[in-house]
């Protein structure tokens, strides 16, 4: 949670950046910097699919791989702070996005390694808290650092921006390589019941999850497989207000008439708002093993925040829609990155699912970038609030497509219908029931 937390942060501080002058100091035009918010997801989304396969086999170490990434992303932040240009801003973005491309979808898969499917909402739901949390503390640490380092040295107070939180990520670095063991089952830090318990169920998994050899046949089952594209088209509406909400909410707030200052802490309680409520849904969608209606539930406070920033109403009551909105912003990813997760085995046709879905779905944070421009931010709020109403349809769509994937094993099972299924493997087993 430490290392995607600093990560995360990582990302978005441009967005605290943009409100402290970083624009006026590289020379950057709006839609020159809008474009450099987008240039990150071209290498992101590009490489988050071959880092998720690489991730779920054993050379490298996972390991090694990630705190690795770490490291050079850390460093990469910290220079970030020293550009003078616009093609050097664009050249540390892009490769910003190749090296965090490969850690959430390999934190994504380990986690899905170590719990059960009725226990991976709420784990999942650490992971998408941080980005509420690396929102709030990055909020705090911005208006800490743009009120007491500004000139300091005779560096302007972004600057000093980037260079701190990029330190602060390389010295968490360490916690990847320590913390992330190879095999969970072996972990050092963990009792020997627990290690027992680790391994009992790596064998209750085993039934489904087949090899840990890569196989093509497992990535062409995946790609053929039309639940990953639903999933992935809905992550890719969902992600629109993600990245959108989580980059520009500073920006947001000023375009209603607060300074750049009172913006940077009044998006402090808006994104731990938004945290809060990810925890509370998790738990229940866990406990229920329900995912999808709880994804469509979460989106509609969403809907109606959208609404409210769109409408000419006071700016008390557009920062009040700024948490409504914050409900749909975190719940909706993560929730349905989990639909996802726990209902496709083995483990290769889970790691390429995965890695695809992501990457199609962030690929909306190129979109994000370019539609959150100028003040008041009308065709970003306006298309982020069309996002969402086509998600809804999209979730209805693949809880629709799952059920009947149910009712047909249930009758091929009871003999009523004859199995001409091509793949009948992993979770298309008879007795593997996707959650709804």
């Amino acid at each position: 949670m430490l290392v995607y937390l600093t990560c995360f942060l990582d990302r978005t501080n441009i967005g605290n950046a943009r409100v402290a002058g970083m624009p006026e100091d590289v020379g950057a035009s709006p839609a020159q910097f809008s474009l450099a918010v987008s240039v990150f997801y071209a290498t992101y989304v590009a490489l988050e699919l071959p880092w998720t396969v690489l991730a779920a086999g054993r050379r490298p170490a996972p390991r090694r791989l990630l705190a690795g990434l770490c490291v050079v992303w850390s460093l990469t932040t910290a220079l970030s702070g020293l550009v003078r240009s616009v093609p050097a801003l664009y050249a540390a973005r892009l490769a910003l996005g190749a090296c965090e491309a490969g850690l959430f979808p390999a934190l994504n898969l380990y986690l899905t390694a170590v719990y059960k499917r009725g226990e991976q909402a709420a784990r999942v739901s650490y992971l998408f808290v941080c980005t509420a949390v690396a929102g709030a503390f990055g909020g705090l640490l911005a208006w800490a650092i743009l009120r007491g380092m500004d000139g300091l040295a005779g560096l302007a107070g972004w600057r000093w921006l980037f260079l701190v939180e990029g330190l602060v990520s390389l010295l968490v670095a360490p916690v990847l390589w320590f913390g992330l063991p190879d095999d969970p089952a072996a972990a050092y830090f963990l009792s020997p019941p627990e290690r027992a318990l680790m391994r009992a169920r790596a064998r209750q998994r085993a039934r489904y999850m087949g090899s840990d050899v890569f196989s093509w046949a497992e990535v062409r089952a995946a790609l053929r497989d039309p639940k990953l594209y639903l999933s992935a088209a809905i992550q890719f509406c969902q992600d629109i207000l993600l990245y959108g909400f989580s980059t520009f909410l500073p920006s947001i707030i000023v375009a209603m008439g607060y300074s750049a200052i009172q913006a940077q802490y009044l998006s402090i309680p808006v994104y731990l708002f938004g945290g809060l409520c990810f925890l509370a849904l998790a738990f229940l969608s866990d406990r229920l093993c329900l995912r999808g209606p709880f994804v469509f539930l979460a989106n509609i406070p969403g809907i109606l925040g959208y609404v409210l920033i769109l409408c000419p109403t006071a700016n008390a009551v557009k920062f009040f829609a700024t948490f409504l909105c914050a409900v749909a912003v975190y719940n909706g990813p993560g929730l349905n990155l989990t639909w996802l997760n726990v209902n496709v085995a083995p483990h290769y046709r889970r790691a390429t699912a995965i890695g695809l879905q992501l990457s199609i779905g962030n690929s909306a944070g190129i979109v994000a970038g370019q539609i959150y421009t100028t003040a008041p931010y009308l065709l970003g709020n306006s298309l982020s609030l069309a996002a969402l109403a086509l998600s809804q349809l999209l979730i209805l769509l693949n809880w629709l497509y799952l059920r009947r994937c149910n009712q047909q094993k249930s009758d091929i099972a009871s003999g009523r219908q004859k199995d001409t299924r091509k793949v009948r493997t992993g979770d298309r087993e008879l007795d593997f029931k996707y959650h709804l």
